[in-house]
């Protein structure tokens, strides 16, 4: 015994237990994701609260590519600046095709002007994929004839005019081709039935037969035989130009193109032009828009980049935001504020050293805004992968905060470990993590890339990000598809929070024990 207690009280043991204590302490202060993940989540921290470059990533999109439709030179340039970027970070990046179109697009400036007894600036867009101008074309002012008789009373005026459209704009070019040819001749059919009948009941009490003014232009092929400069249309403020569906949809080549300008103006000014033309009064319009098509076919792609997994190199979790944008602004919210926060956590990830356990791809996805088409064109390409995906983190909300997120019953107390330095940088957010109440899986493809995976059973658990927890005055619904929607529109304290949250997040859903269990997603089906 006495030997014993001798040997516990050399100077050595005592030295042994020393750093025994020091070494247990320290283990306790390590957060749960193990020696190495500790010290990369205290490099992330380091990295938001001293060089976060969320912000950076968001100029340069927004203020150096601008809007960017897949089929656009925007879109090459930015994706062509995605994989410079994530390659210097040290990922593997691959220029993935999801596909083609039948032709490209390329938007110059535009400028409009009201001219006569008064004159006055025009507020006006155009979609994508749409005609410009043969350089600048002054012209008088036609209402759209709804019938017939209407049409042969102004066809005279016809040649050299802008054409007035009845109905509201919202974003879309009116629609042409065969079915758009077919629908018209029918509702020019109601429309003369209607007039007929008004006629013969003139003088007589009660309500007159609708003449319908829902689609435009009625007379599209005679208006345009007729030599009419091109086609305006009342838009709501702030403008939305969205794209020509039939362009993208029915693949229409180079040589079949619309030749027609297609104007959405500003609502207050169509009202104001409108009553001056039915005022008969001295008034002409002038556009100069610079709209130029490439020919076809035209290629567009995925920017996917890649970090494997260290122990799960055949588990995955995706992280993804779409690169394409409408381009009647520079599509900073949508989906710049996602591109940016994306490639931030992806920088952040790849800076603090961390070795995930899981592989982590970050995907920037090809023309969402045309109807999901680059997630949809992923996971065809890889379904041996889709079993494999823990969970697709994807961001296109907006440039809110991260506020929390839901997680399966079974991983609550992990995320809780996980998301504590989320709690600790920015305690103002209150970062939360709630019980998952597992639900019906989709069977529809819904609003943005994560549903695409949702559809295949794949968990898409997001953080929440719908509140404007500190009052910037931020309303998605006044931005977004619209001639408001840049850089400046962002905020660049949420910003930087969300890319924060993100690297923090995936990187501890990379480390976890078990991919998220599908059984505490989804319903049975």
């Amino acid at each position: 015994m006495g030997g014993c207690r001798a040997l516990t009280d050399s100077p050595h043991f005592l030295l042994v237990r020393k750093m025994k204590k020091l070494l247990i302490l320290a283990l306790a202060l390590l957060p749960t994701l193990g020696w190495g993940q500790s010290a990369a989540v205290k490099k992330i921290m380091e990295m938001a609260r001293e060089d976060n470059r969320t912000m950076e990533h968001l100029d340069i999109l927004c203020n150096r590519f601008g809007g960017r439709p897949i089929g656009s030179d925007a879109y090459e340039n930015a994706a062509e600046w995605a994989m410079r970027c994530f390659r210097e970070w040290g990922y593997e990046v691959e220029y993935e095709k999801a596909g083609e179109l039948s032709v490209g697009f390329n938007r110059g400036g535009w400028w409009g002007q009201m001219y006569g007894e008064e004159n006055m600036h025009l507020h006006f867009a155009t979609p994508s994929f749409t005609a410009g101008t043969k350089g600048p074309q002054r012209g008088h002012v036609v209402i759209e004839p709804r019938t017939q008789e209407q049409l042969n009373r102004v066809k005279h005026q016809l040649k050299g005019s802008w054409v007035l459209l009845n109905g509201h704009n919202r974003g879309w070019s009116f629609g042409y081709g065969k079915f758009w040819d077919e629908r018209r001749e029918k509702i020019i059919a109601s429309n003369a039935e209607a007039e007929k009948w008004n006629r013969e009941h003139a003088g007589e009490d009660g309500e007159k037969k609708h003449i319908d003014d829902d689609t435009a232009p009625l007379f599209h092929n005679q208006m345009v035989e007729a030599g009419i400069l091109g086609f305006v249309q009342k838009g709501t403020t702030p403008l939305t130009a969205l794209y020509d569906r039939d362009v993208i949809r029915e693949n229409i080549p180079f040589d079949s193109l619309p030749t027609m300008p297609n104007i959405i103006l500003d609502e207050h000014q169509f009202d104001h032009i409108y009553r001056m033309a039915k005022e008969r009064r001295n008034v002409q319009l002038e556009f100069d828009i610079r709209n130029y098509f490439k020919i076809g076919p035209v290629p567009y792609h995925n920017v996917v980049a890649t970090i494997k997994g260290s122990k799960y190199p055949d588990e995955y979790v995706i992280v993804g935001a779409h690169l394409d944008s409408y381009d009647v602004a520079t599509g900073g919210v949508d989906c710049g504020s996602g591109v940016s926060a994306v490639m931030e956590a992806a920088r952040m990830i790849a800076a603090s050293g961390a070795k995930p356990e899981r592989t982590i791809i970050f995907i920037l996805f090809a023309g969402e805004e045309f109807g999901l088409l680059g997630s949809q064109a992923w996971l065809k390409s890889h379904p041996e992968m889709k079993d494999k995906i823990s969970n697709m983190f994807n961001r296109d909300g907006g440039p809110l905060p991260y506020l929390g997120f839901s997680a399966p019953k079974s991983l609550v107390k992990e995320y809780e470990k996980i998301s504590e330095p989320l709690r600790e940088l920015y305690p103002d957010y209150g970062f939360k993590i709630n019980e998952l109440k597992p639900r019906n899986r989709p069977t529809n493809l819904g609003g943005n890339d994560s549903s695409s995976f949702a559809v295949e059973g794949i968990p898409t658990l997001q953080m929440y990000e719908w509140e404007d927890i500190k009052g910037y005055g931020f309303e998605y619904g006044e931005i977004w598809h619209t001639e408001r929607d840049t850089y400046q529109k962002s905020i660049p304290e949420y910003q930087e929070q969300a890319a924060t949250a993100l690297a923090i997040m995936v990187l501890g859903t990379a480390n976890l024990d078990k991919k998220l269990p599908r059984d505490e997603v989804y319903l049975p089906q």
